[in-house]
């Protein structure tokens, strides 16, 4: 968070994590060369620069694979988490790798001719009625214009000014980019007689991501389904015991609209907030308290437990719940109060929490 739009400022931690992300990017283009160069000699031999622009988009499509892995890893296991938390990062690296190898393509086999480039790359090719000599090309240029979108929205400028929503809606467009490369790798692979282990690689790759995706929904179905059960008589949500909220760390509801409450224990009270982060919808209650402020585990966003509201100089409110214990259960009202309003914690000797 800063108060106003500023250059990115890279910390220590991003600094190391862009640096191992991009060494790991370059290891992996020069493993692909030096490999292609033992196994293709003679006849076979492929050229430095098919083998760098193979090694290129490999590499831009195994970085997505990774991206969109993060989302349910970190889910499955918190200690994905850091990496979950610059992982526009990753996403600005993956559009500037693929933007390479699609320069490097064009030049390559484009380049030469009395026809710009580009026009040659669109129209040299337009047999889209077969699947056999579809030009697959149209598929890597309509992923490679997503990831652009995506990698120029990046900044938190964007974000603000285009709104949480339809930013939002906007990134999810990922998952077109996933399919529209999926298919630039398969059909390019059969078009171009370079064996099957491109299509099973990225069978492979979409296998474990659905599993992945799969198994984190299933961890969390139950939360959806209504975990938590309003008290008898009453419109109340139980929460849990007071001995199963851990300290500084929450525990999700879920109202019968869907709507998730993460529930926090601080100090020695309960307070509850909207599970949804004002910034990009991040995921509260998988966050913790830090320095007293609810943190989003996404991108470092804090709110006061006590009125959902940002620590000054920010302004950004969520909204609050009201909080009681009674027998020793922590429980929570799911009708929301305004994004602000303060709630005094409940607390095992002072009962219901209710507006400060």
């Amino acid at each position: 968070m800063s108060v106003g739009y500023v250059a990115i400022q890279w910390s220590r931690h991003k600094r190391i994590y862009d640096a191992a992300a991009a060494v790991g990017a370059v290891l992996f283009v020069g493993a692909w060369v030096i490999t292609g160069k033992l196994m293709w000699r003679g006849e076979h031999a492929l050229s430095d620069e098919v083998l760098i622009l193979r090694g290129l988009g490999s590499c831009a499509i195994v970085l997505l694979h990774v991206i969109l892995a993060i989302g349910p890893l970190a889910r499955l296991d918190r200690r994905f988490l850091p990496v979950l938390y610059n992982r526009r990062h990753l996403g600005v690296m993956t559009f500037l790798i693929g933007l390479a190898h699609a320069a490097l393509a064009v030049g390559y086999y484009h380049g030469f001719g009395v026809v710009s480039p580009l026009v040659s790359l669109l129209t040299s090719n337009t047999n889209v009625a077969s699947l056999r000599e579809f030009p697959f090309e149209w598929l890597g240029v309509g992923a490679l214009a997503i990831l652009f979108l995506m990698a120029a929205t990046s900044h938190d400028f964007w974000l603000r000014n285009l709104g949480a929503r339809a930013w939002k809606r906007l990134h999810m467009l990922v998952y077109i980019a996933y399919g529209l490369l999926v298919g630039h790798v398969a059909l390019g692979a059969v078009q171009t007689d370079r064996g099957g282990a491109y299509v099973w690689a990225v069978g492979v790759g979409m296998v474990v991501l659905t599993a992945l995706h799969v198994a984190a929904a299933w961890r969390e179905a139950p939360i959806d389904a209504g975990r938590a059960s309003a008290t008898p008589n009453e419109a109340w949500l139980d929460v849990g015991s007071i001995d199963e909220i851990p300290m500084d760390r929450a525990r999700l509801v879920a109202a019968a609209g869907g709507e998730r409450i993460a529930v926090f224990r601080h100090k020695d009270g309960f307070s509850a907030v909207t599970n949804v982060c004002a910034h990009q919808g991040g995921p509260l209650g998988e966050g913790k308290v830090i320095d007293g402020c609810i943190t989003c585990p996404w991108h470092g966003w804090q709110y006061k437990p006590g009125d959902g509201c940002s620590p000054p100089p920010f302004t950004e409110k969520i909204a609050t719940y009201q909080v009681r214990v009674i027998g020793g259960r922590v429980q929570v009202d799911p009708k929301a109060n305004p994004a602000g309003t303060p709630v005094t914690p409940a607390t095992p000797m002072g009962g219901e929490g209710g507006h400060a």
